[in-house]
């Protein structure tokens, strides 16, 4: 199977907004050991980020909570050193991560607090983020978290809005609401679990820009697993742990590596427009690269794509 060239400009959907098809992820780079496993410095973050911005991708993912704002923070500090051109950042609007709040207000202070770390007056893309976390009726009434987010693009302080979330059937409903320009989900359409395949077919049918994240699943189809028993921040079931290994096993036995087949199956897709892969070490925009680029043959693709768990062991949020 062969790869799209990430560096190759994508329209993100309907936007105008032109992405590389792999884009930089910056959650660990906030420093957030409880839900990847391991700590980022600030020495660390800087050079991984000075690292990644130097190279071929053109879109950064952050977001207001990855590490209360840290990882918004970092990226400000490396953009100024590093100055890439064409530089597209999106980042997320969030709830009050001490109480919980999710209102209108909130959504507009998020969004100021983002603007002030990451040093500039407005965002291409912004999203609202995690609204698994407050009703949906909630979040769509007159002066909600919405349409408050809607205010902020009339203003221009956000070009474009998106949704970034997690459970695909409530993703499903906030991209039907025709609110949004662009979608993101994360670990529901990786080798491991499609549970995100109808939200996608949702989201192509209106035009809209699909960011797909996390294609290794937290880890579990990366290259360097640590023996990780963790599908997307929670405890994975032994199906799927047996179907990673055997995966593994079979990527070695052809020569190929398992996160190079993790990584093409979102690039492949039509559908999606940019894969967002965390890169919080030095050389690992290389290392994507050079996974991106991996000649896969047709049947060992096609083997890989057999050993997928069924159904009932997916997220199927």
């Amino acid at each position: 199977m062969a790869a799209v060239t990430p560096w190759r400009g994508r329209e993100l959907g309907a936007t105008g907004i032109m992405v590389t098809a792999v884009g930089i992820g910056t959650s660990a780079i906030g420093d957030m050991p409880g839900a990847h496993g391991y700590s980022v410095d600030e020495e660390r973050a800087a050079a991984a980020l000075d690292d990644a911005l130097s190279g071929s991708f053109n879109f950064v993912d952050t977001g207001a909570n990855y590490g209360a704002g840290r990882s918004e923070q970092r990226l400000a500090a490396s953009i100024a050193r590093v100055s890439p051109a064409g530089l597209v950042i999106a980042t997320k609007v969030d709830r009050d991560m001490t109480t919980g709040y999710f209102g209108g207000d909130q959504v507009l202070r998020s969004a100021e607090e983002s603007l002030e770390r990451l040093g500039v007056d407005s965002v291409p893309l912004l999203h609202l983020h995690d609204p698994e976390t407050m009703d949906f009726d909630d979040a769509m009434a007159p002066g909600g978290p919405v349409a408050a987010l809607r205010s902020l693009r009339d203003q221009g302080i956000a070009q474009h809005i998106g949704v970034a979330g997690g459970p695909a059937s409530l993703m499903k409903r906030y991209v039907e609401t025709g609110e949004f320009e662009v979608l993101q989900t994360h670990n529901r359409f990786t080798l491991l679990d499609r549970t995100a395949d109808e939200l996608l077919d949702a989201a192509a049918s209106r035009g809209m820009g699909i960011i797909n994240a996390a294609p290794y699943g937290g880890g579990m189809l990366s290259d360097a697993p640590r023996g990780t028993t963790r599908y997307s921040y929670r405890d994975a079931s032994s199906a799927t742990i047996a179907a990673s290994q055997k995966m593994r096993e079979v990527a070695a036995a052809h020569g190929i590596s398992l996160a190079a087949a993790a990584l093409q199956l979102s690039l492949d897709d039509l559908r999606i427009h940019c894969t967002v892969v965390g890169m919080s070490t030095p050389g690992r925009a290389a290392s994507t690269l050079a996974l991106a680029d991996t000649p896969i043959p047709a049947d060992v693709f096609a083997e890989l794509r057999s050993l997928t768990p069924s159904r009932d062991e997916w997220l199927n949020d």
